[in-house]
C-alpha cells in the first residue's frame, strides 16, 4: 500500500528523467508544489524561488478550499466545477499521474492528494520528505513560474470517505474510532491560535499527524504505523475517521492510515466547523 500513497525522490527524479528522453514510454507525472501552513502567506514567492522542475504551483487557500460562512469551517471542500478548472490550470488530464510535495513534511500536499483521490484521479502520490528530500538528494530546483499546457481531466466527487459533524459524532461516541490530528495543546484546550472554542469533539482520541513522521521528515515505516495506529484504538474493520483545525493535516493522517492499509475518512469541516456550531458539545484535557 506504501507505494501507492508515497514516492521517493529518487524514483520521481528518474521518472522525470525517463520523461524527458526522446520517445518515452508516457509522458511525465504532473508535479504540483503545494507549500503551505497556517500563518504562512510567502508559499508562491518560496516556489518561485526555487521548485522542482517543471513543478507547478497550487494555492490551497483558493484552489484546494472553498470559503462560506464560519459554519462551514475554515477549508471546506471545494465544488467539482471549481475543482475541475483548477486541476486542469495545474495540467491534469484523464489518466495523468500526479506527485505532489511541499516543505512541510506532506502536511499540507497532503490535502492535495486527498482532494485529487476524492474526485477520481486515481494516480496521486505524495513526494516522501518533500522539498528537502528532493535536494538532499542532490536533485536540480528552477526558479520562476511553471505554465503547463491546460489538462482535460473531468472530475466525480465520492472517491474517498467523508464524514459530516453527525457522522463524526457518531464515531467518537462508539460507533467507531475519531482521531483528532490537531497538536495535543490543541487537543487538550490549551491553546487554540484561530478557532472560536478551546477542544476537542467528546470521544475524540488525540493523534497529533506529525508523529506519523520521523526526525527526515519522511513518513514513519510501514511497520512503525501500524503499531501507532494500534495503539491508538484502529482496529482491523474498525471504521476511522480523522479531523484536525480546518481538513488539511487531517488528510495526512489519512494518506498516513491508507499506508497500513485502512480507509479512513475526512471529516472536512473539522474543528473549524464544529467550534463555530454553538449546539456542539466541546470536551478539554
Amino acid at each position: 500500500m506504501r507505494e501507492r500513497v508515497l514516492v521517493d525522490a529518487a524514483t520521481l527524479a528518474a521518472d522525470l528523467q525517463v520523461s524527458a528522453a526522446p520517445d518515452p514510454v508516457e509522458g511525465p507525472p504532473v508535479v504540483l508544489d503545494v507549500r503551505w501552513a497556517l500563518g504562512m502567506t510567502d508559499g508562491h514567492d518560496q516556489y518561485r524561488a526555487a521548485h522542482v522542475p517543471g513543478a507547478v504551483y497550487v494555492d490551497l487557500d483558493t484552489e484546494l478550499a472553498a470559503h462560506g460562512a464560519p459554519t462551514d469551517g475554515r477549508h471546506p471542500l471545494p465544488s467539482a466545477a471549481a475543482f475541475q478548472q483548477a486541476a486542469r490550470r495545474w495540467g491534469v488530464s484523464a489518466g495523468s499521474r500526479v506527485v505532489v510535495y511541499d516543505s512541510v513534511g506532506g502536511t499540507s500536499a497532503a490535502r492535495a492528494w486527498w482532494l485529487l483521490r476524492y474526485f477520481g484521479v486515481e494516480d496521486v502520490r505524495i513526494l516522501d520528505g518533500g522539498l528537502a528530500a528532493w535536494t538532499e538528494a542532490g536533485n536540480a530546483l528552477e526558479p520562476g513560474d511553471v505554465t503547463p499546457e491546460p489538462g482535460d481531466v473531468v472530475v466525480q466527487p465520492g472517491g474517498m470517505p467523508v464524514l459530516d459533524a453527525d457522522a463524526a459524532a457518531e464515531l467518537a461516541d462508539g460507533a467507531g474510532l475519531l482521531l483528532d490530528a490537531r497538536a495535543a495543546e490543541r487537543y487538550r484546550g490549551e491553546v487554540e491560535p484561530v478557532d472560536p472554542q478551546a477542544g476537542h469533539v467528546p470521544g475524540a482520541v488525540s493523534a497529533p499527524t506529525t508523529e506519523n513522521l520521523g526526525p527526515d521528515g519522511r513518513f514513519l515505516p510501514t511497520g512503525d504505523l501500524k503499531r501507532r495506529f494500534g495503539e491508538l484504538g484502529v482496529a482491523d474493520g474498525g471504521t476511522v475517521g480523522v479531523y484536525c483545525g480546518s481538513g488539511v493535516t487531517a488528510s495526512h493522517e489519512v494518506a498516513a492510515l491508507a499506508i497500513v492499509g485502512v480507509d479512513a475518512a475526512l471529516y472536512p469541516g473539522s474543528w473549524s466547523q464544529w467550534s463555530n456550531d454553538p449546539s456542539r458539545p466541546v470536551a478539554v484535557g
